[in-house]
């Protein structure tokens, strides 16, 4: 029976092994989309996306909710006392 997935230089002169090993030993994946997924699963904690957008949102809205309440000035002479 023939070969049918052909001849790799890279694989016959150990590229592939030294990339792999690498990758490995870093936990840093090699191909975009490896690196695409993991640094979703670190976003999302490997789960669904919606959850995540959902607190995000809800703390923006908190915060709105909060600054909008307080007049400008105060809230500028707020910041400037915070930051002496």
């Amino acid at each position: 029976m023939p070969n049918r997935g052909g001849f790799s230089w890279k694989r016959a002169l150990g590229v592939t092994r030294v990339k792999q090993q690498f990758a490995r030993k870093t936990g840093i994946p090699l191909t975009k989309s490896g690196r695409q997924r993991k640094i979703g699963k670190a976003l999302t904690g490997g789960g669904c996306v919606l959850p995540t957008v959902f607190l995000v949102l809800l703390a923006l809205g908190i915060m709105e909710s909060l600054t909008a309440s307080i007049p400008f000035p105060v809230l500028l002479q707020a910041t400037k006392s915070t930051l002496m």
